[in-house]
């Protein structure tokens, strides 16, 4: 590979739009719907067309409010179940808006299943049920229809332009040729995915893929973001999925779609000895097996062929290898009960509170940036209807604060990206690296997993195994600044563990200064086991000169508006 640089691709636009997920399309859709007039760019890491958590599709709208319940009901539920560390006015502000952005969906051409008379067929309070393979070109097709919206696709974004009146752009490069992208914005919306690979997998080597969270969601826009000293929030509210062993496909399919109860291998139901929230079904199976009481089931024997049919339609539409694997092994559901498992933590906004401090608008605490959907910490439960509220919301804000948000020197560009390009340019070198960054990568999941709370430690940690954590991490760090890469494709792969490592950065301090163990499925804080109501606020996070800082909040309680006050 040469050592020449890359080719320089600069581009101006009104409203940059960073990951076209759910969040990003519908945020670009909105603000062309909104100003015709208005330059907007979409740079997606992979392809519109089928990125993002809904790549695969999706069986139900998870976030929608069914007849004869409120928003409010869906807040309390929240609430409940995040263990009342939720932002109000986030959760409320996306709840207003599910069903106007499920009836959009459907004028976009997404099935919903109906009855007898025509209404959407629910799946329990807050649920409707979808044929949703398709649901990501529906949305894809849509973003097309408006000339005033420019896509990028392959485009990987490392870093935020950050300029005297705040964040002014990105910087980044092309996955597919060698080329580094420069991109000014008066406005730059955030919306990629939450994190997913920072921790050992259920499936390592030949099948890491096989997990809960798409193996491709990096975290990059949390790094991005904390690397310019945006506050984040309640990264210590990490997600652990209860799933189908092996496939990681989703359990609700089964426990809502036939009403199938958990057993342990006695066929004792457990549910009540942890309680129903997310975290405690999470916990149930864990503390279960760990008492020798596992492995853990979802009770389906006995269920009719006609269950059994629609559970394996259902999967079809989002993750086929449940189906398949129930064709291939003969052991249907109706027959043999369908095992569990935890998977390994994630970061991700979209189910926790994990996230950007943002205000109500989505206004993160940096000047010219906003974010929506997986990023957004906060408000958890927003699921797919969520994330397009907020990248609603977030179009509105910045159509109006566009006429006060200044356009872009290009002399201070230059200043702002030359050191990144030139970093770029540093890496691709016919020299080998002294490490891989696939060692790299497996050093810090096993890191991760053992001292961080991951899968073989049964999700707990204490003080001093996150202090080693931290040491390792910062290692791991200072090892893969001297990562070089012989083609584009191994840039993307350095750039993704960097973006990881950031992630654990930010992390480790946040499981530190909560010192309780408020969600114990997610995790277990040896040193304070129990809950602790002192403990009801936020833990906070800015990153200052490299150094992480903790900042306690206040609940929101009640507060249906937010204002950042510094």
């Amino acid at each position: 590979m040469r050592n020449d640089g890359l080719k320089l691709e600069k581009i101006h636009a009104d409203m940059l739009v960073i990951g076209g997920g759910a969040a990003g399309c519908y945020a670009a859709i909105t603000a062309a719907r909104l100003n015709p007039n208005l330059r907007i760019l979409v740079l997606e890491k992979a392809n519109v067309r089928r990125s993002g958590c809904l790549a695969a599709g999706v069986n139900a709208i998870n976030a929608y409010i069914v007849d004869n319940h409120t928003e409010k009901e869906y807040l309390e539920y929240v609430r409940w179940d995040a263990e009342k560390i939720i932002r109000d006015d986030l959760v409320l502000s996306m709840a207003k808006r599910f069903n106007s952005v499920a009836r959009n969906l459907e004028k976009m051409g997404l099935v919903f299943l109906k009855d007898e008379n025509g209404n959407y067929v629910s799946r329990g309070k807050r649920n409707v049920k979808i044929n949703g393979e398709n649901i990501k070109p529906i949305l894809t097709a849509e973003l097309l229809r408006y000339e005033n919206i420019s896509v990028i696709n392959h485009v990987n974004v490392t870093d935020l332009l950050l300029g005297e009146r705040g964040v002014c752009g990105a910087v980044g490069f092309a996955v597919n040729y060698e080329a580094a992208f420069v991109v000014t914005a008066r406005a730059t919306l955030v919306a990629t995915g939450g994190a997913a690979g920072m921790y050992r997998p259920n499936n390592p080597g030949f099948s890491r893929h096989k997990m809960w969270y798409p193996p491709f969601n990096t975290g990059a826009g949390y790094a991005m973001g904390a690397r310019v000293g945006a506050e984040m929030t309640s990264f210590e509210m990490r997600f652990v999925a209860q799933r189908c062993k092996d496939t990681i496909a989703p359990t609700g399919t089964i426990a809502l779609g036939v009403g199938a109860k958990e057993v342990n291998a006695k066929g004792e139901t457990y549910a009540s000895r942890y309680g129903l929230s997310t975290s405690g079904r999470a916990q149930g199976a864990t503390t279960e097996a760990l008492e020798g009481r596992g492995p853990c089931y979802l009770q389906t024997v006995g269920i009719s062929s006609e269950q059994e049919d629609d559970l394996c339609r259902a999967y079809l539409n989002m993750a086929p290898a449940q189906t398949l694997k129930w064709l291939e092994s003969g052991k249907s559901p109706s027959h043999f009960n369908v095992e569990i498992e935890g998977t390994e933590p994630y970061i991700v906004g979209g189910h926790t509170g994990s996230g950007y401090w943002v205000d109500t608008s989505r206004r993160t605490t940096i000047p010219g940036l906003y974010a929506a959907g997986d990023v957004v910490g906060g408000a958890p439960k927003k699921f797919v209807t969520g994330s397009m509220a907020e990248g609603e919301i977030a179009a509105e804000a910045i159509l109006g604060d566009l006429p006060a948000l200044p356009e872009v020197d290009n002399e201070i560009l230059t200043s702002l990206s030359q050191d990144k390009i030139a970093e770029y340019s540093r890496r691709m070198t016919d020299g080998e690296s002294l490490y891989d960054v696939f060692e790299l990568e497996e050093a810090m999941q096993k890191n991760m997993d053992n001292y961080a709370g991951g899968i073989s430690a049964k999700y707990r940690y204490n003080e001093k195994q996150l202090t080693i954590a931290q040491e390792r991490i910062a290692q791991l760090t200072k090892m893969a600044s001297s990562l070089t890469a012989r083609d584009m494709d191994e840039m993307l792969h350095i750039y993704e563990l960097i973006d990881r490592l950031t992630v654990c950065e930010t992390l480790i301090p946040h499981l530190k200064a909560r010192h309780e163990t408020r969600w114990p499925g997610f995790g277990v804080n040896a040193d304070y086991p129990e809950r602790n109501d002192e403990c009801e606020y936020f833990v906070n996070s800015r990153r200052r000169n490299g150094v992480v800082e903790i900042v306690k909040r206040p609940l929101t309680v009640g507060k249906e508006r937010y204002e950042h006050t510094n």
